[in-house]
C-alpha cells in the first residue's frame, strides 16, 4: 500500500490547523457572541503609589448579555484572574450599574451592548519593571453569555504598559465606566434599613439625591438568593425617604446582617448598605445544582479520593476497556479496508515469516505512537483551558475536507483508476519496496487518522477517566487503545495459525481490493454530510466540487505522452481555481441546529435545561452526539428511532434532549466531563433525586427500554 505514506502525511498535515493560535495571548478575543478586549488607563504613569486601571470590555452581539456580580435568577458573573509581576496588586471589579433582564417569569441582572469592567492595580515600591521597562499584565477571563441559550466562553489576554510614559488611549471608555458606577449614599447603616416583614423585605433608603425624588427606581441587591428577582414589588417616596417592599426568595440561602444594594435611575446608581432588622425565616438549603448532578459529582469526588487500591482497580478496568475498544475500532467501515488489505497481503508472501513479523511490529508502532501523539495534543490543549474531547479534530471543517480528499484518493486507488507508482516519480514509487517497514508504520498512522473520530463500546469510560489522570497514566490508556486496534494485524503477523486461515492467493484478491473501494466511497459521502452539518449546503457543494476536480487530476496523471502533460496541467489549474473559489464556503458556519432539532419530539440541549425539566418532575434522556460520529448515527437511525423505544419514552413522559457536538461547544465538553466522558456518543437518563445513568455507547433496544422502565 504505497498510498499509506502519502495518506498519512496528508492526514497529519491537517492537525496543525487545530492548534492555530490556541495558546497565544493577546488583548482581544472575538467569538460569535462577544468581542472581549483588555484595556488599560494610566494617565499618571506607572509609579509606586499610583493606581493603574485595567479592565475587560465586553461588546455583545444584539440580544446577548453577560452578568453582574449578582446574576439574579440564573447566570454567572464574569470572572477575572490576573497574573501580575511582584509589587502589583489587583483590586476588585468596580461593577457598573446593571440592568434588569426579564426572562419569562424570571429576571437576571446583567449587561447588554458594551460594558467595561474596571479593576484598579496598586503599584507598590516592590514593583520592578521588565527588561523593556514595561508593566506586563496578563488576564484569564471567563464569562457566561446568554440569549435564549447560554454559552460559557473564556479568553486569555495580555498587555504591556510602558512605565516611562502615560497610557490614556482608552480614557473615554474608562470615564464612562467610572460614571456608571454607583455612588455611595452617606450615612447608610444608621439611616437605611431592610426590615424583615413576613415573606418580604421592607426597604428604606435615606440620603438619595434630591434630583431623583419622586422617580421610579430600579433595585439591585448585591447578595444573591435573598429576594425574588422576577417577582412583582412595590415602591414609594415619603419625602426624602425611598421605600420598597420586595418578596423574599422561596429558596433563600443567605441571611445577611447587612445587605448592600444598588438603587438606580437609568444608568446612574447609588449604593447603600442596609442594616437588616428582625429575624430571618428558616433558610432553604443552598441552591446549587440539581440533586441528581450533585450525587454524581459527590460520587466522582469519592472515587477520586479513594485509596490506592480503588484507584488501581479503576485504572486496570480503564486499560481493559481501552484494549477492547481498540479491537472494535477495526470494524469501522473506513478502517476495515486498510486492515483487510494489509492482512490479505500475507498471502502473497506466505513464506516470509520474518518480514511479516517486522511489518506487524512497525504497523503496531505506527498505531500506538499516533494514538499517543493525538492524545498528547488533546491533553496539552485541555491543559491550556481548551474544552476539547476525543474526536476534536473532526470539529474543524478544514480537517473534514482534508480527510474527504484523502479518502477519495484511496478509494480511486482501490477501485483501480490509478496506481500511485504510475503517477509518482520513480524515486517515490519504489519507496514501498525499498522501505517496507516505513510503509507499514505509516499504514498504522493512516488507520489512526481515520479511526480517531469514533468511540467504540468500552472506550467511553476509559477515555473519560484518562483525561482526569496524570499525563503518564492518561497516555498509557491511549497507548493500550492503540495496541487493541493493532492487535488483529499483530496476531496475524506473529501467529502462523492465524495466517493459515487466510485463503490462497489468486484473482479473487484483485476483486476484493476493488470491493474495498466502496466502504471508502461511503466514508467520503459521510464526510461530505458532516461538512454540510458544519458549513451548510454551500460547504457540502464546495467540497464535492473539490473532490471532482481532485479526481480529474488523479485521472489525468494516469495518461501517457503529451496528452498527460496537457490535461494534467488543465486539471491542476482547475483544482486550484475551484479551491480558491470555494474556500470561504468550506469554513463558513451553518446556522445552528443541524442535529439538535432534527425531529419534533427532540429538543436542543442547553446548559441548565436538564435542571429545569427535572424541577418540573419530568425525567430526561440526553443524546450527546455529533455528525462525524459513526456510532452516533447508527444508534440514531436504529435504537433511537425504534417504535417501541419511542412509545416507552412517551409513556414515561420523558423529555428528549439532543446535545450536538459536531462543532466545538465548551458547554457540551464541560457537561461530558461532569459525566466522566470526553467523547461521543454518550446517552444519559436523568431522574429527579437520582444519580444520572450513563448507558453503553452502542445502544441496544432492550437495554434502553429496560433503563426507561426502571422506576
Amino acid at each position: 500500500m504505497t498510498f499509506s505514506r502519502i495518506a498519512a502525511c496528508l492526514a497529519l498535515a491537517a492537525l496543525p490547523l487545530l492548534a492555530g493560535a490556541q495558546g497565544f495571548a493577546k488583548s482581544t478575543v472575538v467569538t460569535e457572541r462577544v468581542r472581549a478586549e483588555l484595556l488599560a488607563h494610566a494617565p499618571d504613569g506607572v509609579d509606586p503609589g499610583k493606581t493603574v486601571w485595567v479592565g475587560l470590555q465586553l461588546s455583545h452581539q444584539p440580544k446577548w448579555h453577560t452578568y453582574w456580580k449578582n446574576s439574579g435568577d440564573s447566570g454567572l458573573p464574569t470572572q477575572l484572574t490576573w497574573s501580575l509581576p511582584p509589587g502589583v496588586e489587583a483590586g476588585e471589579i468596580a461593577w457598573p450599574v446593571p440592568r434588569k433582564i426579564p426572562i419569562g417569569p424570571l429576571a437576571n441582572y446583567g449587561y447588554e451592548d458594551t460594558v467595561l469592567l474596571p479593576v484598579p492595580l496598586t503599584i507598590t515600591p516592590q514593583f520592578k519593571p521588565s527588561l523593556g521597562n514595561d508593566l506586563e499584565v496578563k488576564l484569564k477571563a471567563s464569562w457566561l453569555v446568554c440569549k435564549e441559550e447560554c454559552i460559557p466562553e473564556e479568553g486569555e489576554f495580555a498587555l504591556k504598559l510602558p512605565t516611562r510614559s502615560t497610557t490614556a488611549g482608552s480614557a473615554q471608555a474608562f470615564e464612562a465606566a467610572f460614571a456608571a458606577q454607583p455612588r455611595a449614599v452617606p450615612g447608610t447603616i444608621p439611616g437605611s434599613t431592610a426590615r424583615i416583614d413576613g415573606n418580604a423585605l421592607a426597604i428604606s433608603v435615606q440620603g438619595l439625591p434630591v434630583a431623583v425624588r419622586g422617580k421610579t427606581l430600579e433595585f439591585f441587591p448585591e447578595t444573591g438568593e435573598v429576594i425574588e428577582p422576577g417577582a412583582a414589588w412595590t415602591q414609594a417616596w415619603h419625602g426624602a425617604e425611598w421605600t420598597a417592599r420586595v418578596p423574599l426568595f422561596a429558596q433563600r440561602s443567605a441571611s445577611p446582617n447587612v445587605m448592600p444594594v444598588v438603587v438606580a435611575d437609568g444608568g446612574q446608581g447609588w449604593r447603600a448598605e442596609l442594616k437588616v432588622l428582625g429575624t430571618w425565616p428558616q433558610a432553604a438549603a443552598p441552591a446549587t445544582v440539581s440533586p441528581a448532578l450533585e450525587q454524581a459529582l459527590r460520587a466522582n469526588v469519592a472515587a477520586a479520593a479513594a485509596g490506592s487500591n480503588g484507584a488501581s482497580i479503576g485504572f486496570a478496568a480503564a486499560l481493559l476497556g481501552a484494549l477492547l475498544g481498540g479491537l472494535i475500532l477495526n470494524l469501522m467501515p473506513c478502517v476495515f479496508p486498510v486492515l483487510a488489505i494489509k492482512v490479505v497481503g500475507f498471502t502473497r508472501h506466505a513464506d516470509d515469516r520474518r518480514g511479516h513479523r517486522i511489518a506487524g511490529l512497525a504497523y503496531t508502532a505506527g498505531v500506538v505512537l499516533s494514538f499517543v501523539a493525538l492524545a498528547a495534543l488533546m491533553l496539552s490543549l485541555r491543559a491550556a483551558s481548551e474544552q476539547l474531547g476525543w474526536g476534536f479534530q473532526l470539529q474543524s471543517p478544514a480537517v473534514v475536507a482534508a480527510l474527504a480528499a484523502l479518502f477519495t484518493l484511496i478509494a480511486l486507488n482501490l477501485a483501480g483508476m490509478f496506481e500511485f507508482r504510475s503517477v509518482l516519480p520513480s524515486s517515490l514509487a519504489t519507496l514501498e519496496a525499498r522501505h517496507p517497514v516505513a510503509n507499514s508504520f505509516l499504514t498504522g498512522v493512516l488507520a489512526v487518522a481515520i479511526a480517531s473520530p469514533c468511540t467504540a463500546p468500552f472506550m467511553g469510560a476509559s477515555l473519560g477517566l484518562a483525561v482526569g489522570l496524570p499525563p503518564a497514566q492518561a497516555l498509557a490508556i491511549f497507548a493500550v487503545l492503540g495496541l487493541g486496534m493493532a492487535l488483529p494485524y499483530l496476531a496475524a503477523s506473529w501467529v502462523p495459525a492465524v495466517a493459515r486461515w487466510l485463503p490462497r492467493p489468486g484473482p479473487w484478491m484483485e476483486t476484493f481490493r476493488r470491493l474495498m473501494a466502496f466502504p471508502m466511497f461511503a466514508t467520503v459521502a459521510w464526510l461530505v454530510w458532516v461538512l454540510g452539518q458544519q458549513s451548510g449546503i454551500d460547504g457540502a457543494g464546495a467540497l464535492l466540487a473539490l473532490l471532482v476536480a481532485l479526481s480529474m487530476v488523479a485521472w489525468a496523471l494516469t495518461l501517457r505522452g503529451r496528452t498527460r502533460m496537457a490535461l494534467a496541467s488543465v486539471a491542476i489549474a482547475g483544482l486550484a481555481l475551484v479551491a480558491w473559489a470555494t474556500g470561504g464556503a468550506l469554513t463558513r458556519q451553518a446556522p445552528e441546529q443541524p442535529l439538535a432539532v432534527a425531529a419534533s419530539r427532540w429538543q436542543a440541549w442547553t446548559p441548565g435545561r436538564v435542571d429545569q425539566l427535572l424541577a418540573s418532575g419530568q425525567p430526561v434522556f440526553v443524546d450527546f452526539t455529533a455528525a462525524w460520529c459513526v456510532t452516533c448515527q447508527f444508534n440514531k437511525k436504529t435504537t433511537l428511532a425504534h417504535d417501541g423505544v419511542l412509545s416507552d419514552f412517551d409513556a414515561a413522559n420523558f423529555a428528549l434532549l439532543r446535545a450536538d457536538w459536531t462543532r466545538r461547544d465548551p458547554a457540551i465538553s464541560a457537561a461530558l466531563a461532569q459525566l466522566g466522558r470526553n467523547g461521543v456518543p454518550v446517552y444519559v437518563i436523568y431522574r429527579q433525586g437520582r444519580a444520572p445513568v450513563v448507558l453503553s455507547e452502542v445502544l441496544g433496544v432492550q437495554q434502553l427500554r429496560a433503563a426507561i422502565s426502571q422506576l
